[in-house]
């Protein structure tokens, strides 16, 4: 059954790290690994603005690539994102895929909903949605089998990974991991 393994860090340069080990360490494929961090330059600029989102979403996607540097750069499908409630982020894996139809408003509840639409339960979805606000990094593996579910989860705990939980994948399709 597949399941994503997911983790919270605090700084750019842990969630870096923790990329980098589970490439390593845990031999997990970059299009298995999905990160989502606050924007906290690029699309900010552009939020008070009331008439069409287009501009403000071909600015931040083309902005979004050059915000991930290093080790989280070459994580599948970079995307810049505004959430209703949660604001801009930047968003790099399968989850983008999962979370564009929140950015583009065709979801309704924000991160939390979008999250809860992946399987991750309500209270921990609500939990992420608040830390993502406060300005820490989700970091997200996407695993198939029970020994990469075990390396993820230690991987993501030793490289200082907290409110790690794991939880059963609702889909996220394949074509979206590219």
């Amino acid at each position: 059954m597949k399941k994503a393994i997911i983790g919270m860090v605090e700084t750019r340069e842990e969630a870096e790290e923790a990329v980098e080990r589970l490439q390593r360490i845990a031999d997990i494929g970059v299009q298995d690994i999905s990160v989502l961090l606050p924007d906290q330059q690029g699309t900010r600029d552009f939020a008070h603005e009331h008439n069409t989102k287009a501009p403000e979403g071909a600015i931040a996607g083309a902005g979004a690539g050059g915000a991930l540097g290093g080790v989280l750069g070459v994580l599948a499908g970079v995307g810049a994102l505004a959430i209703p409630g949660v604001g801009p982020l930047i968003a790099a894996g399968p989850v983008l895929g999962a979370l564009s139809g929140v950015a583009a408003g065709a979801a309704v509840g924000g991160l939390a909903g979008a999250l809860i639409g992946m399987g991750v339960p309500e209270i921990e979805a609500k939990a992420y949605e608040g830390k993502l606000r406060g300005g820490n990094i989700l970091i997200a593996v996407h695993t198939e089998n029970r020994d990469a579910q075990k390396a993820a989860r230690e991987v993501l705990e030793n490289a200082g990974a907290h409110d790690v939980s794991t939880t059963a994948e609702a889909s996220v399709p394949r074509e979206s991991r590219r």
